[in-house]
């Protein structure tokens, strides 16, 4: 029975230098919150090593991406695509300041899914599992995430958002719910 070696450090490195490449060719020269800072930076697709775009690339803070976007309402200008490209519109909390507005295409949110999907895998998770979701979803994106990765892994999902603690208790008992 052959063996099944991890990947070397090296051809993970190249994957992931690959991959950046492809991010930056696409980002680059379409979103026009980065654009000027990549360029400013010499970050671009060409660029020769995971070092060199550690050395290089600029840090970006919240704040400057919520006064891009009060600058710029409603989105921003931290968009790679056409509006009509996205198909969902998410934000952060608003816990230290304004709400972030976040958009993602179908392709982006299928990542997050599948990011979501490890988590549950690395936590036991199973399509036999009742997944329980006390909480309201709101505008918040997490929350969406985690329903959508527990049904995307066909996992039962029991919403109990807006319910009292009492209630929310008696719906998990009742429905047997395996995961909170």
């Amino acid at each position: 029975m052959p063996s099944h070696a991890p990947p070397s450090r090296t051809t993970i490195e190249e994957r992931q230098l690959t991959l950046l490449r492809a991010l930056l060719a696409e980002v680059a020269p379409a979103n026009p919150f980065y654009r000027d800072r990549l360029r400013e930076a010499q970050v671009d697709a060409t660029i020769p090593s995971l070092e060199a775009f550690t050395d290089r690339m600029p840090f970006t803070t919240k704040a400057e991406l919520s006064e891009d976007q009060a600058a710029c309402p409603p989105f921003g200008t931290n968009l790679t695509y056409p509006l009509e490209h996205y198909t969902r519109c998410h934000q952060t909390s608003g816990t230290t300041r304004a709400p972030l507005r976040w958009l993602d295409t179908p392709e982006s949110w299928g990542v997050l899914i599948d990011d979501w999907r490890k988590v549950y895998a690395a936590a036991g998770v199973t399509a036999a599992d009742r997944v329980y979701f006390a909480f309201s979803f709101g505008p918040f994106i997490g929350f969406w995430m985690a329903f959508e990765a527990a049904a995307a892994m066909g996992c039962l999902c029991l919403p109990g958002g807006g319910l009292s603690s009492a209630a929310r208790l008696a719906s998990i008992l009742d429905t047997r719910a395996t995961v909170l």
